[in-house]
Formats: structure tokens, C-alpha cells, sequence
């Protein structure tokens, strides 16, 4: 049995924290998307909601559809800690994608963030990655690990099994939003990551890891890139001027050149 953890970050799962949200909206890149340019120009969320329906029933969208969608897409960007981009930075970074799945990326990271249960299983499999190449998405072993969860009060998961094999198709969804699951497949991959994602992912990982976070870097590991591709990674990060290398206590160490987030102002590494 296992509690939720993934390098410090949550260290008990408390039974209220877990929902089924996942069963009910995946990334929805374009939606998200929208939400984050409206907040950007209102500037409060009151107002975003207020268009969000106005253009979800101008849609014939149902307004208890609007609202879940609602509910679930702005909880990602109202609770995203401060180390991922602010999400009034968003669009920017958005829009310097090179790629559907670069989107999809950024804001996934905002999702595993969000959502206990899915870092819990996020943060399973990236441990599983650094063993082993290729990752079991089938409801049988995403319900493995489910089964492993125990929550702070000493109780298991114990959603019914329709909900939960719901849960795992709305995961799986979000793998091949992600690239690391092929249409209809059920083994998962390690995905293609494109520059900005990248710069994001490590952008959290450094904010969140301390002066020892390159040695497990929580963003990486949330896009599964496994360990043998870092260095290579970090290589990336340096050539698009965002990220460099520094010396300190006799080794290089990758830094961000100046704020972590402040190329998402510039054209500097963003160019897919």
C-alpha cells in the first residue's frame, strides 16, 4: 500500500481531496486555452465566468455541462502554484507552441498539479519509468494502482468499478493528449517533449525541487522522460537561452539565465 507522495509533494492523500473529475474533463487544450486568454483580459475570475457561459449556452452548451467544465478547467488555473507560469502569462506561452502536443503538455502540468489523484498515479508511473521503457495504461494495471492508495485515515480506494474504469479511460485520454500513448493503445511511451513544454517542466522542477532538484526533476518526471534522457534535456533547455549553465561547488549546474518564467515575456526559447 502507498500513501501519496512524488519527492515530497503531498504527503498524505486525505479521502475528501480525491474526486473523480478526470471522468468528466480531460485537458480540453482549446477550452483551457480559452480560459486563460479571458482571464488574462478580465483580469478577475467573476467576469471570465460570467463570458465562459455566455459562450458555452450561445453554443447550446447545457448549463449543467458549462458548469462542471467550469468547475474542473479553472480549479487548474486558479490553484496553480507559483511554480508553473502565472496563468494571466498563459497565452503567451501558448501561443509559442510549436504543436497541438506542446499545448497539451503545458497544461497538463497544470492538471497533475490540480489534481491529487492524478499525481498520484502520474507520480507511480514515473517511478516505474526509470525501470522500465514501456508503461501498462490498461484498466488492470491503472486499477493496480488505484488499489494501492491509502488514505491518511487508514482507508483504500473505493469507488465502484464503473466509475474507476471510467477514471482510466479519461487518463488514458490525457496519455495521448500527451504523446505518451499511441490512438488505442494501451502501452504508453516515453513522449516527444517540444521546447516549450520543456522549459515549463523544468521551470516547476526547479522551483519546487531545491538546490538538489536536477536530481530528480518533478516535471521531467510528470512527462516521463526517463533518467538516461536529462542531461540531454538540460542540454536543450541551455541552447534556447532561457536556461544556463553555471559553476558552483566545482560542477556545472543548470539555471535559469534570469527569472524562471521571464523568457515567457521575450522570443528567447520559444520558438518551438
Amino acid at each position: 500500500m502507498h500513501t501519496l507522495t512524488d519527492g515530497g509533494a503531498v504527503p498524505s492523500l486525505s479521502r475528501t481531496e480525491v474526486t473523480m473529475d478526470l471522468t468528466m474533463c480531460g485537458l480540453l487544450v482549446e477550452r483551457a486555452e480559452r480560459l486563460a486568454r479571458l482571464y488574462r483580459d478580465a483580469g478577475n475570475w467573476n467576469e471570465v465566468k460570467d463570458i465562459w457561459f455566455e459562450e458555452r449556452l450561445a453554443d447550446r452548451s447545457t448549463r449543467d455541462s458549462a458548469q462542471k467544465i467550469y468547475r474542473v478547467l479553472s480549479s487548474r488555473l486558479k490553484h496553480a502554484p507559483a511554480s508553473l507560469p502565472n496563468p494571466r502569462q498563459l497565452p503567451p506561452v501558448l501561443d509559442a507552441c510549436a504543436t497541438h502536443r506542446d499545448k497539451a503538455q503545458v497544461l497538463y502540468l497544470y492538471l497533475v498539479a490540480d489534481d491529487p489523484l492524478v499525481r498520484y498515479v502520474v507520480a507511480e508511473y514515473a517511478d516505474r519509468m526509470a525501470d522500465q521503457p514501456d508503461l501498462d495504461f490498461s484498466n488492470e494495471a491503472i486499477g493496480e494502482v488505484l488499489a494501492g492508495i491509502q488514505y491518511a485515515d487508514g482507508g483504500s480506494f473505493d469507488y465502484a468499478e464503473s466509475t474507476t474504469n471510467r477514471w482510466c479511460a479519461g487518463f488514458r485520454s490525457v496519455m495521448r493528449e500527451i504523446g505518451a500513448l499511441d490512438e488505442q493503445a494501451t502501452d504508453g511511451h516515453q513522449p516527444a517533449v517540444g521546447d516549450v513544454p520543456l522549459l515549463v517542466a523544468l521551470g516547476h522542477s526547479y522551483e519546487v525541487g531545491g538546490d538538489d532538484w536536477h536530481e530528480s526533476p518533478r516535471g521531467l518526471r510528470w512527462l516521463f522522460q526517463h533518467p538516461s534522457r536529462w542531461d540531454e534535456l538540460f542540454d536543450r533547455a541551455a541552447s534556447t537561452g532561457a536556461w544556463e549553465f553555471v559553476e558552483l561547488h566545482g560542477s556545472l549546474e543548470l539555471r535559469p539565465a534570469a527569472d524562471t518564467y521571464s523568457w515567457t515575456d521575450s522570443e528567447v526559447g520559444v520558438d518551438g
